[in-house]
């Protein structure tokens, strides 16, 4: 698996109060008081106050004390937005962009974005970079998408920081600069991007960059798969499995391995398969073996089948049964496995050691 993760789409947030006056209305709202913050807010809301509308929009668009009605909660944020909110114009575009309390209308999300993002709105100008990356709502352009996604990684976004991180990484938008990718990548990572410390691990591990270093990747990827990321317990599995960069340890591998495996990992179930009938890291067991080729076999994964083909016809972990075993043999060639002819194929298809 030696490809990274793709950068990330559109943010959809509530825009916060951060006005002091509004404090009455928010301590009450707080504690779950929200008929006293409605008698406190609505006031000044149909005074004008920004504020408060945006809070009774709030309040409208989550059902907080009031029915939920996003109808009212795109009014309220509009009357707010009126008078030059950037938080409210970024609330009013995000219901435009996913049709909340009015039809989807891709333009119009841009339109208030664009007037958030003028002001410095950082979801906002993260969100206009995503949609000139993907082409909604305006054509695709993507140095538009990479200059709007800088803006709001400057201000300190770590989906925008991963992004521009991803740009920099594929050349899309703007030169490739894997030194760049690495500088960006970090900056996400460090705020807990979890697509971050898995891309890191990768640069790391193959030195893109940055100078090769196994003991740098095998941290990021930990860091990563400490957040349930299933290709970094894959690839520090593998990582354990080949000493890459690191103290080969067949058992580690097994152990993050299984980790991946569990949550539907194909080249994890493949390479316990592979394990578990060799007994490298565990003592040899053909019935599990017989049971990771199965579960990979019905992700689709070619070797896996190939290696229960022959598993059946050798009578290994299973009663030899020739039928099944060219069931499973045909069944490895419509999925692509390459390895010759059915009747050339002797031996168990090897391959621990899977490129990640």
């Amino acid at each position: 698996m030696n490809w990274k993760k793709r950068a990330v789409g559109l943010l959809f947030a509530l825009a916060s109060m951060g006005v002091a006056h509004a404090d009455i209305g928010q301590n009450a709202h707080d504690r779950g008081d929200f008929k006293s913050a409605l008698d406190y807010w609505r006031p000044l809301a149909n005074k004008g106050d920004v504020a408060a509308q945006i809070k009774l929009g709030q309040m409208y668009q989550e059902g907080d004390g009031v029915p939920k009605n996003l109808t009212q909660a795109l009014s309220w944020y509009k009357k707010a937005a009126d008078q030059g909110n950037a938080e409210a114009q970024f609330n009013v575009g995000t219901m435009y962009d996913q049709g909340e309390g009015i039809a989807t209308d891709k333009s119009q999300a841009v339109l208030w974005y664009r007037k958030a993002a003028a002001q410095g709105n950082a979801n906002a100008q993260y969100n206009l970079g995503v949609m000139y990356d993907t082409g909604e709502g305006l054509p695709q352009d993507k140095s538009q998408a990479f200059a709007w996604y800088s803006k709001a990684a400057e201000q300190g976004d770590a989906d925008a920081e991963y992004n521009v991180g991803v740009m920099y990484d594929q050349g899309d938008g703007t030169g490739k600069d894997k030194s760049q990718a690495v500088a960006w990548y970090r900056k996400a990572a460090d705020q807990g991007k979890v697509e971050a410390e898995y891309n890191l691990g990768i640069m790391y591990r193959d030195g893109e960059g940055v100078a090769k270093d196994g003991a740098e990747a095998l941290s990021w990827f930990r860091k990563a798969a400490d957040q349930g990321d299933a290709d970094a317990q894959y690839n520090i599995g593998a990582m354990y499995a080949d000493g890459d960069g690191i103290t080969q340890d067949d058992t580690q591998a097994i152990a993050w391995f299984l980790k991946a495996a569990a949550q539907n990992d194909v080249e994890a179930e493949y390479n316990l398969g592979v394990m578990f009938r060799d007994g490298e890291g565990v003592a040899k067991n053909a019935v599990q073996a017989v049971f990771w080729f199965e579960r990979a076999a019905s992700h689709r994964y070619a070797d896996a089948a190939y290696n229960l083909g022959i598993m059946y016809r050798d009578g290994d972990g299973v009663p030899a049964d020739p039928a099944k075993a060219l069931e499973w043999l045909r069944k490895a060639k419509s999925l692509g496995y390459d390895g010759g002819s059915d009747d050339e194929q002797d031996e168990p298809s090897d391959g621990k050691t899977i490129p990640i």
